[in-house]
């Protein structure tokens, strides 16, 4: 009778499972062979066993919890797929705690151990128009309490400012002289606001920012600002980050106060569903036949724009009210739009400051 059925030890073979978990597999009623010696006590199991048992490898080296491979074991592909999606959201969430607990250690050992402080010095102008450039970007999610502030990041070569609330992000740098180590501080905003009001009587070489420990002290026209860091984990921004000019695929220079007007005017507008709810989005379209123009839905029907190169016509969909700010922050009567894709982040830069910009995820059309 068991002439055509494999062994345990030829199934542990062919799944990739070891025989003690076949065992148990088999005790926990996830699979069950198909065939037990009574005398011998031997297991056997059939040719189709060997899928299944494939899938339980593969959800065991995961990490599911037994309970819920039994459910996949028996369930629909469409099943599994939604357990697997659930699965990797437990993952996600928990490693985020384990960041956040990690960040706490780290904390902690830093407490304990002595470290040299960073010290840099640069004019209240400098930091200030830093400031605007990102200030736009901070979060205000409640949920997300380590996105509302401004990233310190400072190196030999000055400090970069940072702000991203995950839809949008701005990058600002300011030279500054630098003593001591690369160092990060993350900086609640209404700390950097004040800071900001007190460079408005800064002279040259007017700032002094001394970063050690979870503390930051700014010595500014004869002011000094105590600040305690925000105790969260920021964001790895450098992914985001987007390559020197002329690296995009698409630059478009800009004419700020034209796009400023079409953009408040609320015209050549589209709509589209999202979490049930219909938003409103500002197309654009760049590398087209004007350069740059803002789409409305009858422009979309028509697929055939291209530029001088006989390029398509590269449309990408964004928040409006964000790109207002992100114009606004960077200033200037000339911009340029960057852009790799419609699915890619579009990139608004100053053509005088290459390290000044700021990036707006995208809306899928």
């Amino acid at each position: 009778m068991d002439s055509d059925l494999r062994s345990i030890g030829e199934l542990a073979q062919a799944s990739g499972l070891t025989v003690s978990a076949l065992r148990f597999y088999d005790a926990a009623g996830v699979l069950a062979p198909a065939w037990i010696d009574p005398v011998t006590g031997y297991r056997r199991y059939a040719d189709d066993q060997v899928a299944p048992a494939r899938l339980v490898a593969g959800l065991r080296r995961i990490g599911l919890p037994v309970t819920e491979i039994a459910q996949a074991v028996r369930a629909e592909p469409l099943v599994v797929h939604r357990i697997l999606d659930a699965h990797l959201d437990r993952l996600a969430g928990g490693l985020a705690e384990a960041r956040q607990e990690v960040a706490r250690i780290r904390r902690l050992l830093a407490d304990d151990e002595p470290r040299s402080a960073t010290r840099l010095v640069l004019t209240g102008r400098a930091l200030s128009t830093a400031v605007d450039a990102v200030r736009f970007a901070v979060g205000t999610d409640p949920a997300s309490p380590g996105l509302a502030g401004v990233l310190f990041d400072v190196t030999g070569d000055g400090v970069r400012l940072v702000a991203t609330d995950r839809y949008r992000l701005a990058v600002a740098s300011a030279g500054a002289a630098v003593r001591g180590p690369a160092v990060r501080a993350l900086l609640p905003v209404a700390a950097v606001d004040r800071l900001r009001r007190l460079c408005v009587t800064a002279t040259m070489g007017g700032v002094r920012l001394t970063l050690a420990a979870r503390q930051v002290v700014a010595d500014v026209a004869g002011h000094r600002l105590r600040v305690t860091t925000l105790p969260y984990d920021f964001p790895e921004y450098q992914a985001l980050v987007p390559a020197s000019t002329g690296g995009a695929a698409r630059r478009v220079p800009v004419d700020t106060p034209w796009l400023v007007a079409a953009l408040r005017s609320g015209a050549a507008t589209v709509t589209r569903e999202h979490a049930g709810e219909l938003l409103p989005v500002t197309v654009l379209g760049l590398g087209g036949r004007d350069a740059i123009r803002l789409l409305g839905a009858d422009d979309l029907a028509d697929v055939g724009a291209v530029d001088r190169a006989g390029r398509a016509e590269l449309r990408v969909g964004v928040n409006g009210g964000f790109l207002l700010d992100a114009l606004h922050a960077a200033g200037g009567p000339r911009l340029v739009l960057e852009s790799d894709g419609p699915v890619t982040p579009l990139a608004i830069r100053r053509p005088d400051d290459p390290a000044a910009f700021s990036i707006l995820m995208p809306i899928r059309l």
